[in-house]
Parts: structure tokens; C-alpha cells; sequence
């Protein structure tokens, strides 16, 4: 398992050239003008990025969710919030590919394989974040034929540029029981967005409300059956937590490398400031934080490959020991290089303020907490 394979090697390699060529140079641009990389996201997917563990008969890539921690670590060395939107897109893609009906998959998948058409994820509501049960968008059933729609979903990566949105919606008062998903495509009527928030990281893809105020979806669009939608969204989750803590650790990852390379040129007192025995174990701590959540993070996508009866629980696991560690790995990187990693040319700043969310979503790391150790107890 800690020895990877002559083809993750290389699918790693492909990831990081990629993220080196296309995502770093233009990373602190795309953030600064808040700009949606569709191009780039796009090139990512034809070399199979747009849809990594998705069944190769529906289009996908066919990979493991290993290979897939790797790729989207890689890609986040080059820009967290890019490759964290990717990471979500993935994440819908495996959803309707594990849970859809043939028609559904026949019709939506092509696209998002290619990233033809973009994707976003419907969970979180005003009222409802991590007790997502609770959530109060409603799909009214009307006739054969249809279902028609109406609530709010707040803080949705991509949305107004989405062309699918994963919706989670009540169909019944039966608390968890009474979730049913739904694909809910861009035009639809009674479908609109909110204003694109101001955020503190993640400028590089848009985020806003999605809004349905009597969407009316064709029946067909029914994820699975009525009732499972909340099961659906926790399967989904546990792959999407660990693709976002591969991002919170090629996000520190890459902010460890910035900050070697200022200390070698950085001098004080007269010599480079990486000569210093305690800037050198701050370095260490660093380094050695960020492998153990890797350790981990691989360990649990090898349980979720393996449908492992625990995998939910290492997969929170995972996502909270990664996000923590990416982002103070920033943090300690940004305190490195002093008043220039508070500048924005350095880079470091902007991989901070992205980091910082991967703490909170896909599940805060409170609810991280409260998935163990519901595990322990029973």
C-alpha cells in the first residue's frame, strides 16, 4: 500500500505537469480577477481528469479512489480552489454514474466526462449545513411525468456556470428517510441563482444560491428511488472528503515548497535563514504532519476501494487529519517567509485563504469528529 505502482507513478506525474503548466502560472491571476478556469478544466479532462472513477463504459476513467487522491493532490499544488472544484465535479459524476438509470447515465455522462458540461453538488441549505437532514427544498410529485421543485441551496461551487446540479430534496417528512435525489439541468424553468458571493479563498470558481421556485424535472431525472437521496449523498461524501483532503495536502505541500525555496535565498544575521536550527525543525514538523495525513488519506481511499464496512469512518478520518494539515502547513509557511508571505506575488497567502474552507466543508471537521466516533460507540 505505501508503495505505489509503476501506473499511479505515472498517473501522478501527468497530474503535477499538468498542474506545473497549466494551473501555478496563472493561479494568483485567477484568484485576484475571480476567474472561472472552464479552458483549462476542460484540458484536464480530456487527459481523463473530468470524471476519474467513473465507469470506463460511461466514459469515465475507470480509476481507483487512490488514484484518484493523487491526481487531485497533484493538481492542487498548481491551485487548491481549481482542483477542489474538479474534485466536486468527480464527485457528481460518480454519483450518477454509481446511482442513475441507464437513460440518465446514457444522457448526462458523455458531457461530464468532457467537461462539455459542468456540475455542481445541492446539499447545504440556509438552514441546513451539517445537520443535512434537516434540509427543506421539496419535490412535490405531479402526475407521471414529473416533479416539481421548490427551496434554496446555499454556498453551491459552480453554480450559474453548471450546466447539471445534484439536488437533494424532500419528498416526504420522514427526516433522512424522506431525501430523494434528483439532476436538475441548466434552463429549467423556475431554476435561477443568487448573486456570486465574496468569499475569502476560492475565488476561482463562482459560488451562489441555486434557487427553485416550482422547477418543474422530468420524472426520469429521479436518482435511484424516492427516499434513498440521503444515502446517496453520504456515499457520495465519503469519496468527495478524501478528494478534498488530497487537495488540503497538495495545497500544504506546495506552500512548504515556496517557503524552501525563500530560505535558501533569505539571509539574516549573516547567512540563509534555512541554516537555523529551529527553522529547520519548524520545516520538519511540517513535512513529516503532511505524510502522516497522506498515510492516512491513502489508507482510507484503500477502504473505500475495498468497500470496507469502516471506510465511512476512515474516510472522516482522513478529511479532517488532511485539512488540518494542509492548512497549517500554509499557515507555518506563510509565518516563514515573515512579511512576504502576506504579499500576494509570493503565493502563499492565497493558498492560506483557500486551505482554510477545506476545514469546513464536505463536512465540517466537527461532524469529521462525531462520524468517528459514532464508529467506536455504535
Amino acid at each position: 500500500m505505501f508503495e505505489l505502482s509503476s501506473d499511479q507513478l505515472a498517473i501522478r506525474d501527468m497530474a503535477k505537469k499538468f498542474a506545473d503548466e497549466r494551473f501555478a502560472p496563472n493561479a494568483v491571476r485567477w484568484d485576484e480577477s475571480k476567474h472561472f478556469p472552464v479552458d483549462e478544466l476542460r484540458e484536464a479532462a480530456a487527459l481523463g481528469m473530468g470524471a476519474v472513477y467513473v465507469r470506463e463504459e460511461s466514459g469515465g476513467a475507470g480509476m481507483s479512489r487512490l488514484d484518484a487522491t493523487l491526481i487531485f493532490e497533484a493538481l492542487a499544488t498548481g491551485c487548491p480552489s481549481t482542483a477542489a472544484y474538479l474534485s466536486i465535479h468527480n464527485m457528481v459524476a460518480w454519483m450518477i454514474d454509481r446511482f442513475g438509470s441507464p437513460e440518465l447515465i446514457g444522457r448526462v455522462m458523455p458531457k461530464l466526462a468532457t467537461m462539455a458540461h459542468l456540475s455542481s453538488y445541492c446539499l447545504t441549505e440556509p438552514g441546513a449545513g451539517s445537520d443535512a437532514a434537516a434540509l427543506k427544498t421539496r419535490a412535490r410529485r405531479d402526475g407521471n411525468s414529473s416533479y416539481v421543485l421548490d427551496g434554496v441551496k446555499q454556498f453551491i461551487s459552480g453554480a450559474g456556470a453548471a450546466d447539471v446540479y445534484l439536488v437533494m430534496a424532500r419528498t416526504s417528512d420522514e427526516g433522512a428517510k424522506g431525501v430523494s435525489a434528483f439532476v436538475v439541468e441548466k434552463g429549467t424553468s423556475g431554476l435561477s441563482f443568487g448573486a456570486n458571493e465574496k468569499k475569502m479563498g476560492w475565488n476561482t470558481q463562482p459560488t451562489r444560491q441555486v434557487i427553485f421556485e416550482g422547477a418543474r424535472v422530468p420524472a426520469e431525472n429521479l436518482i435511484g428511488e424516492e427516499g434513498q437521496g440521503f444515502k446517496i449523498a453520504m456515499a457520495g461524501l465519503d469519496g468527495g472528503r478524501l478528494n478534498i483532503g488530497a487537495c488540503a495536502l497538495g495545497g500544504g505541500e506546495a506552500a512548504l515548497a515556496k517557503a524552501l525555496s525563500y530560505m535558501r535565498e533569505r539571509k539574516a544575521f549573516g547567512r540563509p535563514i534555512i541554516d537555523f536550527q529551529a527553522l529547520q525543525f519548524r520545516l520538519a514538523d511540517m513535512a513529516t504532519s503532511l505524510e502522516a495525513a497522506r498515510s492516512l488519506l491513502w489508507r482510507a481511499a484503500a477502504a473505500l476501494d475495498a468497500k470496507a464496512p469502516d471506510a465511512t469512518r476512515f474516510c472522516a478520518m482522513a478529511k479532517r487529519v488532511a485539512t488540518d494539515a494542509g492548512f497549517a502547513a500554509a499557515n507555518d509557511a506563510l509565518q516563514l517567509l515573515g512579511g512576504y508571505g502576506y504579499l500576494s506575488d509570493y503565493g502563499i497567502e492565497k493558498i492560506v485563504r483557500d486551505l482554510r474552507v477545506h476545514q469546513i466543508l464536505e463536512g465540517t471537521n466537527e461532524i469529521m469528529r462525531v462520524i468517528v466516533a459514532r464508529g467506536m460507540i455504535g
